[in-house]
């Protein structure tokens, strides 16, 4: 028994494979392109385990799929492979068309062919399942109910349409094919091995440096927070026990304002890890233009998840923000290794900082 997991040297696949080991003995087959957001330092206590095989590698290569597929004969197959930070996307849209839209076709197609020539208990028991976002469904006002599995997708960035595109592919095979295909939308995760380009992991490293703390715009744009293990432990849920051909959101309960974050952030540090002339965290704190487009307000409803499967986060975005924290300042090494080179200069270019 195996699974093919893609994009699992990035954030949210590098924690999931590592939870998904640490309760399993069943084998995964990493694939992976390296990109700069993925990162094998991610999986260093796994690097002596014979249960990860990586291969480096795109989704987007049919030929080297297939040879994963018959070669390592997974049951499953769950997809993390994207680009997936907004701002990257409104300066090079394309290479989010490249892997989020033709990656996930190129995907889809080998696992069609693999999937078409099981038969009996491995057929029926096959799953692929296809991580996605909350950003396809656009923005909401102040107010206004929260996104349900229902909601109509209105993508507003370059990134949120090639996700927009690739779950409609998904559910496309399902319904075409017969695909055993499961979709998964999730709101803002945080936690270790978080890249540090998105804003808790930017602002952590930022404060510690004494670089400044930007905020887009007013710093009123709310998001809900969900801590990725419980990301993880809902992502097991589903694969193991989703509905076919079904989506389910996956959120953390925990809407909350960029600035109330950083606030957050910097209070949490001010304790654990003071400056050394004494200022407040806070001191650091300044205002950049609001990047184009820019969504006012996300929130999920996941109430479908917790009533067919029974789940719901176990972490608080107190509890977990901490955790966090304190994983970064436990863990400067790594973010030392990921905060080099092209990342600073994107970063100057990003923020003017």
């Amino acid at each position: 028994m195996a699974l093919l997991v893609t994009g699992a040297a990035g954030f949210i696949g590098s924690n999931f494979l590592l939870d998904w080991l640490a309760q399993s003995d069943e084998r995964v087959i990493n694939l992976d392109a390296l990109t700069y957001a993925g990162n094998l330092d991610n999986l260093a206590s796994l690097q002596n385990d014979a249960r990860h095989c990586f291969v480096k590698g795109d989704i987007g290569d049919f030929d080297l799929l297939s040879r994963l597929l018959a070669d390592h004969q997974p049951r499953a197959v769950v997809n993390f492979a994207a680009e997936s930070h907004v701002d990257r996307s409104i300066h090079g849209p394309e290479a989010f068309i490249q892997t989020n839209i033709v990656g996930t076709f190129r995907l889809l197609e080998a696992v069609r062919a693999y999937w078409s020539h099981l038969v009996g208990e491995a057929k029926n028991s096959f799953r692929f399942l296809h991580v996605s976002t909350d950003e396809v469904y656009g923005s909401l006002a102040q107010g206004e109910a929260a996104f349900t599995e229902t909601t109509r997708y209105e993508p507003n960035s370059p990134y949120s349409a090639s996700k927009a595109a690739s779950d409609h592919l998904v559910r496309a095979y399902h319904h075409t094919y017969g695909l055993p295909a499961l979709t998964t939308n999730c709101s803002n995760n945080y936690g270790p091995y978080h890249f540090p380009e998105k804003l808790i992991p930017l602002v952590i490293h930022n404060a510690l440096a004494g670089k400044p703390l930007p905020i887009y715009g007013d710093g009123q744009q709310v998001r809900d927070w969900l801590y990725v293990t419980d990301h993880c432990s809902a992502i097991r849920c589903v694969l193991e026990a989703g509905r076919v051909g079904e989506t389910y959101n996956i959120g953390g309960w925990n809407e909350k304002p960029n600035l109330e974050v950083v606030h957050t952030l910097c209070a949490i540090l001010d304790e654990l890890k003071p400056r050394i002339d004494g200022q407040p965290y806070l001191a650091q704190i300044t205002y950049v233009a609001d990047r184009p487009g820019h969504d006012r307000r996300y929130a999920i409803d996941a109430g479908k998840i917790e009533r067919e499967l029974g789940w719901k986060p176990a972490e608080t975005f107190e509890s977990g923000i901490r955790k966090t924290v304190q994983w970064y300042l436990d863990n400067q090494s790594w973010v030392h290794n990921v905060t080099s080179g092209a990342y600073k200069k994107w970063v100057g270019q990003q923020y003017g900082t």
